[in-house]
């Protein structure tokens, strides 16, 4: 009699990789519930709010919605390009942008070398919160701050002016000064919360760096300049490459605030005008399409100066 032999098959095994995930995953669990938040922040206000970017090709109506309105492809885009303000309004744009690189970005570099350099904790941390206090301030504090010392009427910086005989100039109407008044603001309010992050990137340096530098003979500038400048330099690149993908996105509220009908020339830019034809003039899908070239603009940009970043041997965003 013959006995049928049977067949033992092995247990089919889990992929390694699979178990291994899940393993970190519980691992970590605490972490990514921490970021949670963050994540649905994101979900919800950024990447939800995409779907609304196809009213920029339609003709839209709220009554109608998405569905019922009627498609027009690029005919926003046209007049856009078109529109006897454009220029005005772009070349304000990059105008004020380039005085944001030019001024503000090298500022906050400059303001973390200089605290870094202060050795008595006391007046370092004094000083530190002293930079901080105006972005804590809303940009209406800010431009009202601005308006008590610059208006004519009682303004503290024309009153010196007249102390002193000089004649008193109307900063709040004027063309010529809205652009420096723009970006002194800026700088007011912005500057000392930039330093932040270079800070860190200062005290991550190995202070050996700097007792080896003294042993050579360096002086405090010296060491600035060959061992804290080259070791905070990924970081500058990368908030840099940051700040031009924002060319086109200066805030709405600090420009909507100092704008007004005589200075509108050299003030209205994109934002302004995006809110103009949303929601005051009712026009959704052109003001779409304005805001969908200026982040593919952004976009562009960033890619732009991330590739050039990483040609140059720098790491770059991504």
């Amino acid at each position: 009699m013959q006995h049928a032999a049977t067949e033992i098959k092995p247990a089919a095994a889990k992929p390694r990789g699979s178990s291994e995930l899940k393993r970190r995953l519980w691992r970590n669990k605490w972490l990514y519930v921490m970021i949670l938040p963050g994540i649905l922040y994101f979900i919800a206000f950024k990447y939800i709010p995409m779907f609304g970017l196809t009213i920029a090709f339609q003709d839209y109506k709220p009554h109608w919605g998405f569905a019922g309105s009627e498609w027009v492809g690029l005919k926003h885009f046209e007049r856009l390009f078109t529109e006897p303000d454009f220029l005005m309004i772009l070349s304000n744009t990059l105008l004020l942008f380039g005085m944001n690189l030019l001024f503000y970005f090298p500022i906050p570099i400059i303001l973390a070398l200089m605290l870094n350099e202060v050795r008595i904790t006391f007046f370092k941390r004094f000083f530190q919160t002293l930079v901080y206090l105006p972005h804590f301030m809303s940009w209406v504090i800010i431009v009202s701050i601005g308006f008590v010392m610059l208006t004519m009427d009682g303004g503290i910086i024309n009153e010196m002016l007249a102390y002193l005989g000089f004649e008193k100039i109307n900063f709040l109407l004027s063309t010529e000064w809205f652009r420096p008044t723009y970006i002194i603001q800026v700088i007011w309010r912005e500057a000392g919360w930039g330093t932040i992050i270079y800070l860190a990137a200062i005290a991550s340096v190995d202070p050996q760096l700097y007792e080896a530098a003294r042993m050579d003979g360096a002086g405090r500038f010296r060491q600035v300049w060959h061992i804290t400048l080259p070791a905070i330099r990924s970081v500058i690149i990368i908030l840099l490459i940051l700040k031009i993908g924002d060319v086109l996105e200066l805030g709405f509220e600090h420009v909507y605030l100092l704008l007004n009908s005589m200075n509108r020339d050299v003030a209205e830019i994109i934002d302004t005008y995006v809110y103009t034809a949303a929601l005051q003039q009712g026009q959704f899908s052109y003001s779409t399409a304005i805001g969908f070239f200026k982040s593919f603009v952004g976009l562009v940009l960033v890619m732009t100066a991330n590739k050039l970043a990483k040609r140059m041997g720098e790491e770059g965003v991504y």
